[in-house]
């Protein structure tokens, strides 16, 4: 790895932070050709200390996208896929007796790696997907009354298809308020698609990804986004969004608390990949959907092909909630 890559040692700078983070995205982008606000979300997931959710048909790029942006960061990866069969101490560990020492000994999961991808999540029975609460709240695992500290940074990303295809268990609302953001692939353009067929007859793109970032590096580049200036009318303004979806008579379910605290942290990186070290309402309002729309039911059923059309119904809620809710002029000192 070379200094233009992971940005000369010592304090993380804006220059250091830009260069960083255009490595990490151009390299993914290597990949993921086509979709670039995919591949900047799943950034600020990893730098916002977040998880991320890929709801699509099958076939997408869902676990690629994933795969490349493990590829990208020298740090341990794990993959687990998951299946109806798939049991909670599979994903966190299980403690093992140990003959020689006689005693029971801590063996970990497939959980303990810096990123984590939870293929298929909804494959598997709720059981299975509530172990991994604990560890994306609190980034921690608990086995036999023991807690065992995960690696640091930490971030799941899951893919999950439609719910109305055969074998699918819906996450349940705790579930899905633990991802920070739920994206959709969607299907590539025609030129994308062409490509695909030409370049990947031969050769597997990933094998051509080398790390650009260190373990190490990645937090340096959270601390720094953690230090973007929000001011006081910016949280009020995210505050009022939240409040919005809990009192509109189109949602059954609002926004939690974690949420909005959630929004506000993703829009931290948001403006930092911008080169700026504070955050505007756009930045809130370019992530309201994908940070609040899985975390929201609404009031009655869409019909039809129903998860696809309660999301674009979640999002056209959404649009409407931030055209009514009034945006700040001036930071409040």
């Amino acid at each position: 790895m070379t200094d233009a890559a992971t940005g000369a040692p010592g304090a993380m700078t804006a220059e250091s932070f830009a260069r960083i983070t255009d490595a990490i995205l151009a390299s993914v982008g290597k990949v993921i050709d086509g979709k670039p606000d995919a591949v900047r979300s799943a950034l600020v997931c990893l730098l916002a200390e977040g998880h991320l959710l890929i709801e699509d048909v099958p076939g997408v790029g869902k676990t690629m996208l994933a795969r490349a942006l493990a590829a990208s960061v020298d740090a341990t990866v794990r993959r687990i896929q998951f299946t109806p069969d798939l049991l909670p101490g599979d994903v966190t560990g299980v403690s093992v007796f140990n003959p020689v020492d006689r005693e029971f000994e801590f063996k970990p999961g497939a959980i303990f790696a810096h990123i984590v991808i939870a293929d298929e999540i909804n494959r598997s029975s709720p059981k299975t997907q509530s172990a991994l609460l604990e560890a994306m709240e609190e980034g921690q695992v608990t086995a036999d009354g023991q807690t065992h500290i995960l690696p640091d940074p930490f971030l799941v990303v899951a893919t999950q298809n439609p719910l109305e295809m055969e074998g699918t268990y819906a996450l349940p609302e705790a579930q899905r308020d633990r991802f920070m953001m739920r994206i959709s692939m969607g299907y590539p353009d025609a030129r994308s698609e062409a490509l695909m067929l030409r370049q990947r007859d031969t050769v597997n793109p990933l094998d051509a990804i080398a790390p650009v970032a260190t373990a190490s590096k990645i937090s340096e580049l959270i601390a720094w986004a953690r230090a973007v200036h929000v001011a006081p009318t910016i949280e009020d303004y995210a505050v009022a969004l939240a409040a919005a979806t809990r009192t509109h008579s189109d949602l059954r379910l609002g926004a939690s608390p974690r949420a909005t605290l959630q929004l506000v942290r993703a829009a931290k990186v948001w403006a930092a990949l911008d080169g700026r070290g504070f955050v505007i309402p756009d930045d809130i309002t370019a992530l309201l959907i994908p940070v609040f729309s899985h975390r929201l039911i609404p009031t009655r059923s869409s019909g039809g092909a129903r998860a696809r059309t309660t999301a674009d119904a979640i999002a056209a809620t959404l649009e409407r909630i931030a055209s009514s809710v009034r945006v700040p002029l001036a930071a409040r000192q």
